[in-house]
């Protein structure tokens, strides 16, 4: 088969990615390659075509920046993104992150009579205008493009919801949002490839650490009130401001002696900062399935999330704390934390039995674009 992927995704195949979306698009492509695929990513910002080691071939879209600035979008970058997909022919077009965008990768499909996968990057692609008003565009709407943007994706990305022949869903509880809405979807776990984590030999678990965007939306209002009420423990913050509310409280902790601001880290460098640490902190109301929680249970460390639990796994699976949005109850958990070989154990084991892209996981994967891509088809 041939899947054909698009995005900016060239950063995270090369093993520094701008976002867990992409990441998780990265790894998907390198499964399909590694089980003996045709891939394809057609990315917006590489400047020169090229195949990565694992076979996929990346290419860039000619004209990208062409056209006058105001306009160039309608005129040379939507055309251009269609008829570059259009032209793989390919048998499976997979999307994932909110981009109404994605309509041209559907109608490209239904041109060449392939199949078109949806991935869900987030709970709020799956749940209602109101909350995703309240937790992403109350929060986050900074200007003119911004606001077109949500708009033509809140017309667009429900109608794809319905009109693509398989939705992933990434935990069970999205699942249920979506069933509830009379779209039915499959959960496809998010994966990691513990190749590419680097073993700790020795670990020092001194503080809690702190990991992604700095901001309003992620709840880093929520975290500086942890550290001002705890003033006696460590802690590590990975990340960059990107609003105002992150810029202001970045500026705070500066002077806070128990806290260490490390940056933005390389994706490498970010894993042993977690290694290092004593437990992953979350004050985000919202997600989907973070990236940095698997990365943390593969190295061991427990997650203590302020409200996000995807679909219970936190606690049915004994892998950290979540407190339901009490922050007094957090703290709590931060006290009572304890780094035990047992915990260890069952969090490592977890990763590689769900998450792992072992080669059980690449066959599973494959086996599953394969029935997708025949189902309906005549025999």
């Amino acid at each position: 088969m041939k899947i054909c992927f698009w995005g900016n995704v060239v950063k995270a195949l090369k093993g520094n990615t701008n976002g867990g979306g992409e990441l998780q698009i990265a790894l998907l492509a390198k499964a399909l390659a590694r089980g003996g695929h045709e891939v394809v990513i057609i990315d917006v910002q590489t400047p020169e075509d090229f195949i990565t080691e694992d076979g996929i071939k990346v290419i860039k879209i000619d004209k990208w920046n062409n056209g006058i600035r105001i306009i160039r979008t309608l005129t040379h970058r939507l055309p251009q993104l269609y008829w570059n997909l259009k032209a793989q022919k390919a048998d499976i077009y997979y999307c994932r992150i909110r981009d109404f965008r994605h309509i041209f990768a559907y109608f490209a499909a239904r041109s060449v009579k392939a199949k078109f996968i949806l991935g869900l990057a987030s709970d709020l692609d799956a749940m209602s205008f109101s909350m995703r008003f309240k937790y992403q565009y109350s929060v986050s709407l900074s200007s003119l493009w911004s606001f077109s943007n949500g708009l033509l994706i809140e017309i667009i990305y429900p109608w794809l919801l319905r009109k693509a022949d398989m939705v992933f869903a990434q935990h069970e509880g999205q699942r249920q949002i979506l069933l509830q809405k009379d779209i039915k979807s499959l959960v496809f776990p998010n994966l990691i490839d513990l190749t590419q984590i680097q073993v700790v030999a020795n670990p020092i678990h001194k503080e809690f650490i702190y990991v992604g965007s700095l901001d309003k939306r992620k709840g880093f209002i929520d975290f500086f009130s942890i550290v001002n009420k705890v003033p006696s423990s460590l802690f590590k913050v990975v990340g960059q401001p990107r609003d105002k509310t992150g810029h202001l409280y970045y500026e705070k902790l500066k002077s806070y002696k128990n806290v260490s601001l490390l940056g933005r880290l390389s994706h490498s460098d970010t894993i042993i900062q977690i290694a290092n640490s004593k437990a992953l902190i979350l004050t985000s109301r919202m997600e989907g399935f973070p990236n940095v929680f698997i990365e943390a249970w593969a190295c061991g460390i427990p997650v203590l999330s302020l409200s996000v639990d995807m679909g219970d796994i936190i606690k049915n699976e004994e892998l950290g704390e979540v407190t339901n949005g009490n922050l007094d109850n957090l703290i709590k958990a931060m006290e009572n934390n304890k780094n035990t070989d047992e915990f260890s154990r069952r969090a490592k084991a977890y990763v590689e039995r769900v998450h792992n892209l072992n080669a059980d996981k690449i066959n599973d994967i494959s086996c599953l674009f394969g029935e997708i891509y025949n189902k309906g088809r005549s025999k």
